[in-house]
């Protein structure tokens, strides 16, 4: 593996050869490089999303404050949420997915390696154009939600370039929602049956199957709401005999299944991470995958606990009120298992632990306060107050954002090689959680006073004033936790190269197998699975006289040594470089802008389009 491939074809169907180097990330289709192209990029977006919500937290500080416009404002917090849901979060669970799933199961790669490549494409030129919004017209203005009249009414282009963005990101996640399903079912090691699989699997593989099923539910009602914006159709219109409330029943539809999708990855997350620092495995491990299945379809059947103060009627109310409470159960049977896992066992609360125990508990507050939505009377006056806010953060910063630093810290010597520093780590963790509590705890009472939501002001006779300053001071004491952790990592970076030690965490599973980095073909032998915590049992046996667990000495049964690298891998065929897929993708965003502006324009990206798929089904797909 010299670092590049030998040059085959010619013409349309010529393949790049370089594997190393800046342009190789062009044409990669490592699912490792695009893990951390997801990773660094849906970052990137994290700190834009963050700056979004400084502002709109600068602007709430105190009342009848000017920092920004009603409209301005109007944006800003439209695209915190968008941001926030749709470029990071999902992004970046799919960054930990694309690198680790062929790891954790014994696999070379994903099933398609360059529709992988063609789903990162689409990300982020889908990021990219949702954001050109702000230099051409204005941002969207609608909220995530996006909620009619005030979306297909308004006449500004912000809310057609919400249309489109989240249209070509859909794309993105619904191609790579179908390769990683495949790859999960089709590509595990000899031996690792389903029940031999870690949680996070699991938990991948149930994320795939709610994209799959609740994409084409958000895209048939994105479409509706571009033909009614572009087109002068009237889906959503009254007037014309439309229905505003569709739109609300399709996107959450959507919606709720969404909030599994950006949960169920930091729980996967978490039940990987607690059976290491607890030393022992995980409690219950059937009823935590069970469980995990169960969130997943109970999902589909809550949504309009969303609209009980859309007028639905009681039948309606009471059956989505009772279906809210019931998903409350699979739910605590994780947290009831993760808790027996931790319990009188030998914990080491190094920085993933600290994170990880400090995510579930931020989750169980957001938990609580979701089931009172369950009370259809109760939530009828929350709905449209800081109550919610303070919810959905505890649920979805508490859990998917706290998740997925805890990963970060955990499989960073796997990624890297290097291990980041434990007294930045607890710093960094501190701060996240004094400043979380700080920021969303006061929203709570906030929205009981009767503050509402989506508004760029308030007036001082309301007595607001104090909490809105703590969550002020609270969110940034977040932003000082990420400042933390970039130093962190680049302190990590700076570091004098030398590779830390390759199972820093005594792991359980089978990616802490191979050498940290992983090779470009990830095993040099791909191991054979007997058992649930494979590498955990091919380190440690039970002595026969007295029952004990000793460790296996190092060396004495070569075949489970799990330092052991062979220096092969030359013979083994991998999927060729391809910038066929960046060709497709580029093709997406300028279809969108066609859409927008010229019709000319849309003859050009359909034929971009096309000729990335043709180019794409020409050129041979392994190198030999």
């Amino acid at each position: 593996m010299a670092g590049v491939i030998e040059d085959k074809g010619a013409g349309l169907i010529r393949r790049p050869s370089a594997t190393t180097g800046f342009w190789s990330w062009f044409t990669t289709v490592d699912h490792k490089k695009i893990g951390l192209m997801y990773g660094g990029s849906s970052f990137i977006f994290f700190l834009i999303g963050g700056l979004e919500a400084l502002i709109i937290r600068s602007q709430l500080a105190g009342p009848d404050q000017h920092l920004v416009t009603a409209a301005q404002y109007d944006q800003i917090f439209t695209m915190h949420g968008l941001t926030m849901v749709f470029l990071f979060v999902m992004p970046m669970s799919a960054a930990f997915f694309n690198y680790l799933i062929p790891l954790m199961i014994g696999a070379r790669d994903v099933a398609f390696p360059r529709l992988n490549a063609f789903s990162f494409w689409a990300f982020i030129l889908g990021g990219l154009f949702l954001y050109s919004s702000w230099f051409l017209g204005g941002a969207p203005n609608g909220g995530w939600f996006g909620y009619p009249p005030n979306s297909t009414t308004d006449p500004s282009i912000g809310m057609t370039f919400y249309t489109l963005g989240l249209l070509i990101t859909g794309i993105a996640s619904s191609v790579g929602a179908v390769n990683l399903a495949v790859t999960i079912i089709n590509m595990r090691a000899k031996g690792m049956t389903l029940f031999r699989m870690p949680i996070f699997i699991w938990m991948g593989l149930v994320v795939q199957f709610l994209l799959a099923f609740s994409l084409p539910i958000i895209t048939v009602a994105l479409v509706e709401m571009l033909f009614d914006r572009r087109f002068g159709t009237h889906f959503f219109d009254p007037v014309y005999g439309g229905d505003p409330i569709l739109w609300q029943h399709l996107f959450w539809l959507f919606g709720h299944p969404e909030v599994y999708i950006l949960v169920l990855p930091a729980f996967g997350i978490f039940s990987e991470i607690l059976p290491v620092f607890s030393r022992k495995p995980l409690f219950g491990y059937q009823f935590v995958a069970f469980s995990g299945i169960a969130i997943g379809f109970i999902g589909f059947g809550v949504w309009a606990h969303h609209m009980f103060a859309a007028g639905l009627g009681p039948v309606a109310n009471t059956a989505f009120g009772v279906s809210t409470a019931i998903i409350a159960v699979p739910t605590g049977v994780k947290i009831f298992n993760w808790m027996a896992t931790m319990a009188q066992g030998d914990l080491h609360f190094d920085t993933p632990m600290l994170i990880a125990v400090g995510g579930i508990a931020m989750f169980v507050i957001g938990g609580l306060s979701g089931v009172t939505h369950s009370i259809v009377p109760a939530d009828y006056q929350q709905t449209d107050t800081y109550y919610i806010v303070a919810h959905f953060h505890y649920v979805l910063f508490g859990g998917a954002i706290f998740g997925l630093f805890a990963g970060m810290y955990y499989w960073w010597p796997k990624i890297f090689g290097k291990q980041l520093s434990e007294r930045l780590g607890k710093m960094h963790f501190w701060l996240f959680v004094i400043g979380m509590n700080l920021t969303f705890g006061p929203m709570h009472i906030l929205g009981l006073q009767g503050m509402i939501r989506r508004t760029y002001t308030y007036p001082a006779t309301l007595g607001l004033t104090f909490y809105n300053q703590v969550a002020s001071v609270g969110s940034f004491t977040i932003a000082i936790a990420v400042i933390v952790f970039i130093a962190n990592v680049v302190k990590t970076w700076r570091h004098p190269k030398g590779l830390a030690n390759e199972d820093p965490w005594d792991a359980r599973t089978i990616e802490w197998m191979t050498s940290c980095p992983p090779p470009v073909h990830n095993f040099d032998e791909v191991p054979e699975v007997h058992s649930l915590d494979e590498f955990w049992h091919r380190k440690y046996t039970t002595d026969e006289r007295t029952g004990e667990l000793i460790r296996i000495p190092a060396g004495a049964a070569p075949e489970h040594d799990p330092g052991h690298h062979a220096s092969g891998g030359h013979a083994i065929h991998l999927p060729s470089p391809s910038f066929w897929p960046l060709v497709a993708a580029t093709g997406l965003p300028l279809l969108g802008y066609g859409i927008l502006y010229s019709w000319y324009l849309v003859g050009a990206a359909a034929f971009i389009i096309l000729v990335g798929f043709i180019g794409w089904a020409l050129e041979p797909s392994v190198a030999e």
